[in-house]
């Protein structure tokens, strides 16, 4: 991650290179940094006295200073590296195995529990994927709802600080998942090369819009060593309505094609996904987020294979019952800054703590769901 916050927010960090204490603001912040990493040499980041070290990355011809992989809760909580300690949330049991961070390349490797390809000649079979416990997971990959968390978190859409108020839209939301994936790697790939986040729609731009889906939905489908691609879909579902043959998801911001779902798909997908289709329901100013994964027929058709799916609220941050959205429904109306934590493949009765303050000074305070009136008087 870079300490170069995202969105209009937390201030990044004063940073010492070679000697120079710089914001990334200030002038020949950008010469400072290329220097440094030509001479391999390590900023600190001085969100505390005794500073802590960092990296220097280079991706796409792009100088990125991050923060040394399990660093990230030695952080100033106000800091844009700071991350909670990994024992507060599902991510524990999935770094060091399905999550790997290379300071050398600056890349993430992601293991995945679920395939990216398949042989044209056997229909991949349309599943729901289970949620293992931390005690039954001993492959240690990623199921597509801990990649979706660890996206999600990676592109910062879990921090919430005043200043964020307005500013999230699809296209920032898609433009800081597209970021977060250009930095990890899955299947020898470029974990973005295989990621499709729709476009924000627009009708001036409908034509324009529609051939680029085409044109990657098209190089998606041709044959490789006797397989065809699959594609990685993290959208926001429209409605999930009948088809002439089993049901389809509509997607927004692709309001011309139905993603085809398998009549066993769908059974199980509202049995599976109750919770989130139920608050989806009930609260019309939250989104249903989908992932998923899909694979292209000759006509250019999207069949889902397998999915998941995740609530968030008005500001796209993470919910998972009403008592969740309004828990930050109060903090973001109190004006409160916070991290939110996320369960990846933890069981839904595994207890871990809603969110992390952190505009509480040098000390970061987990709060769980039931502590909402002390979290607002913290």
């Amino acid at each position: 991650m870079s300490t170069i916050a995202t969105e209009m927010g937390p201030k990044a960090s004063v940073l010492e290179l070679e000697g120079l204490r710089l914001l990334p603001t200030s002038p020949g912040f950008a010469a400072a940094v290329a220097h440094a990493y030509g001479r391999q040499r390590r900023p600190r980041c001085l969100c505390r006295p005794e500073g802590i070290e960092m990296y220097i990355a280079r991706l796409a011809g792009n100088y990125l200073v991050k923060r040394m992989p399990g660093t990230g809760d030695r952080h100033a909580p106000a800091c844009p590296s700071y991350e909670p300690p990994p024992e507060l949330s599902g991510i524990r049991p999935l770094l060091g195995s399905a999550i790997k961070e290379d300071p050398c390349s600056g890349k993430t490797l992601l293991k995945l529990g679920f395939p990216l390809s398949r042989r044209p000649a056997n229909t991949t079979p349309s599943r729901l994927p289970s949620v293992a416990s931390t005690a039954s997971s001993s492959t240690h990959r990623l199921s597509l709802r801990a990649l979706l968390h660890y996206l999600w978190d990676q592109a910062e859409l879990t921090r919430w600080h005043p200043g964020f108020e307005g500013r999230r839209s699809w296209g920032a939301v898609r433009r800081q998942l597209l970021q977060a994936a250009s930095r990890m790697l899955a299947c020898g790939e470029a974990l973005s090369s295989k990621l499709d986040v729709p476009e924000p729609f627009s009708v001036e731009q409908a034509d324009a819009i529609r051939a680029r889906r085409h044109a990657r939905w098209a190089e998606a489908a041709r044959l490789r060593t006797g397989e065809a691609s699959m594609l990685l879909l993290i959208a926001e579902a429209k409605e999930i309505v009948p088809a002439r043959h089993g049901h389809k998801l509509v997607i927004k911001h692709v309001p011309d094609v139905g993603f085809a779902l398998e009549p066993s798909l769908y059974h199980r997908l509202v049995t599976r996904f109750e919770p989130e289709l139920t608050l989806w329901s009930a609260a019309d100013d939250t989104h249903l987020i989908i992932i998923a994964t899909f694979g292209i027929g000759p006509e250019l058709l999207p069949h889902i294979a397998e999915l998941s799916l995740m609530t968030v609220d008005q500001h796209w941050l993470p919910v998972e019952t009403m008592g969740d959205k309004q828990l930050l429904e109060t903090l973001v109306r109190t004006r409160r800054s916070f991290l939110r934590l996320l369960r990846y493949d933890l069981s839904p009765d595994t207890q871990i703590p809603a969110l992390v303050l952190t505009d509480r000074g040098d000390v970061p305070e987990p709060v769980f769901v039931e502590d909402c009136d002390n979290a607002i008087s913290l």
